[in-house]
């Protein structure tokens, strides 16, 4: 990136959708990318596809008056993003992950179960995420790594102030969550209904749900997604420019998404959840960041 390009931070809950799509455009533009772009590997393969996000200033979190909220996703708190960078417009898929295991020999455990094709990779530890992380940067000669809790919300409001991206409410037909447990529904209080999807007990593709401003797939549900922050039960004292507080001795890290297996509540964009650095489960995946 040039370091002599100087770049504004608006506050993107001023802004309509198409300004937040021109934001993108525009940043883009200065950087000589285009909005979604590949890098290329050593090997000869694509570097999963990346989204460009600019720089602004959002409010992160949730209060009370948003259905579902959860007092550690208090309090909401301004965040200036002032460098824009990369997030990939999906998780990271068995697909991706099954490059970087046939060029190092990662092993496989054959008595868990695995992903396959484009659906999210999962069963593998925080260490692991790393070790593909590691090697992606050396395959493409940049920095690849996880996104901050701040860096993820940011990509996955993509200029939103609402539960979800696309609005107040959602249903199984935008997010793959537990359709048993939906969010209309729960806010009505209603005892009965009948599930608008049938249950899927199981990640799907990625790009199968439509993408936010942005171009991002499946920020809300499917796999709960590692970010780089530590947890706290709380926003209080956290950095206001998006990076992390370093919180020695910890091996908790704050997931966000909500997944498959989860009610619908758990993929707005201010949730989060806490999951041990060594945690392996079928609903758990990451997204990465590329730096510009």
């Amino acid at each position: 990136m040039d370091s002599q390009i100087k770049y504004k931070t608006p506050h993107l809950h001023d802004l309509s959708t198409q300004e937040i799509v021109e934001l993108q455009k525009r940043t883009s533009s200065e950087l000589n990318l285009p909005c979604h772009f590949s890098d290329k590997m050593k090997l000869g393969e694509l570097a999963p596809e990346m989204a460009v996000i600019p720089t602004g200033l959002f409010e992160m979190g949730s209060n009370n008056d948003e259905f579902g909220h959860y007092k550690e996703e208090y309090p909401q708190h301004y965040i200036q993003i002032k460098k824009p960078f990369a997030i990939g417009r999906y998780t990271i898929t068995a697909d991706d992950f099954e490059i970087f295991r046939k060029d190092t020999e990662w092993h496989l455990r054959p008595e868990l179960l695995w992903a396959k094709g484009k659906e999210p990779v999962m069963n593998i530890r925080l260490a692991d995420m790393q070790l593909y992380l590691k090697w992606l940067s050396e395959q493409t000669g940049e920095v690849y790594r996880l996104p901050t809790e701040a860096e993820w919300e940011y990509s996955a409001r993509a200029g939103t102030s609402t539960a979800f991206h696309f609005g107040e409410t959602t249903s199984c037909k935008e997010v793959h969550f537990d359709s048993t447990a939906p969010y209309e529904e729960a806010r009505q209080k209603k005892r009965w209904f009948i599930p608008k999807c049938f249950p899927m007990p199981k990640a799907i593709p990625v790009g199968s749900k439509p993408a936010n401003s942005w171009g991002l797939h499946e920020v809300h549900g499917n796999v709960w997604e590692f970010t780089s922050t530590q947890w706290k039960d709380s926003h209080i004292n956290n950095n206001r420019d998006g990076s992390n507080n370093v919180i020695s001795s910890n091996p908790w890290y704050v997931t966000k998404g909500g997944s498959w297996f989860d009610p619908a509540v758990l993929a707005r964009s201010a949730a989060r959840k806490k999951r041990l650095d060594d945690e392996m489960d079928t609903n758990l995946g990451f997204r990465v960041v590329r730096e510009l």
